[in-house]
């Protein structure tokens, strides 16, 4: 029974990070547990399970007396989890360019071969895409359950936050020769050249959104 009642709430918190990172529950909101278990057709027991994980998980805030509230992502979050990445993604990196090998560094170039496609048409959701396939690629050639656990909590806070820094001027191309720096690395198996080149590439995503942010702010004053 246990079982079948720890599958219900995680299935639930699936279906809520799915409608928080789509933006149907916004940043700030308010998650009414009668409401919720109305629309979801469950009782309040594996709705409070599901909100306990996605609260563990950064998406969701509890507030003694007040209830749950869908987490809101501040510049200065980003500012101290993009560091944070970075170091982790770059050491995935060195670890790949060890271990990776030739049937992986082909499956990775033809990944890269569709990321400079899309991004010579502009294709900029479909470069998403496969950007997001090539740090997961990475992630796994690193060979490391621990540091990929870290990363994905970490990258569910930074989707919360809804960042969309490949609009910035110039990024796309800029973020495409990075990629490429990477790849380079890792096809030469140089190790620590490949977690500078990682390193380099998150840090100057953050940038990137900052300057978006100011561009963006200036233009609303």
């Amino acid at each position: 029974m246990r079982v079948i009642q720890n599958s219900l709430h995680d299935e639930v918190a699936a279906q809520l990070r799915e409608r928080i990172f789509a933006g149907e529950l916004s940043p700030g909101a308010f998650l009414d547990e009668v409401a919720l278990s109305a629309q979801m057709k469950i009782s309040r027991t594996p709705l409070r399970e599901a909100l306990k994980v996605l609260t563990a998980e950064g998406l969701v805030r509890h507030e003694p007396r007040r209830g749950c509230f869908v987490n809101q992502v501040t510049a200065q979050d980003l500012d101290e989890i993009f560091p944070v990445i970075a170091l982790l993604e770059g050491r995935c990196a060195h670890e790949a360019a060890l271990h990776a090998s030739d049937a992986d560094l082909l499956a990775l170039q033809l990944l890269h071969d569709k990321l400079g496609r899309h991004a010579k048409a502009r294709r900029i959701n479909e470069y998403y895409a496969v950007n997001f396939e090539i740090h997961e690629a990475i992630i796994a050639l690193a060979g490391n359950r621990w540091l990929a656990q870290v990363i994905g909590d970490l990258r569910k806070i930074v989707k919360l936050a809804r960042l969309q820094q490949l609009h910035a001027p110039g990024r796309l191309e800029q973020s495409l020769a990075e990629h490429m720096a990477v790849f380079a690395a890792l096809k030469a198996r140089d190790a620590e050249g490949a977690e500078v080149a990682m390193r380099t590439h998150l840090t100057r995503q953050r940038t990137a959104l900052r300057d978006l942010a100011s561009s963006t702010k200036s233009r609303l004053a």
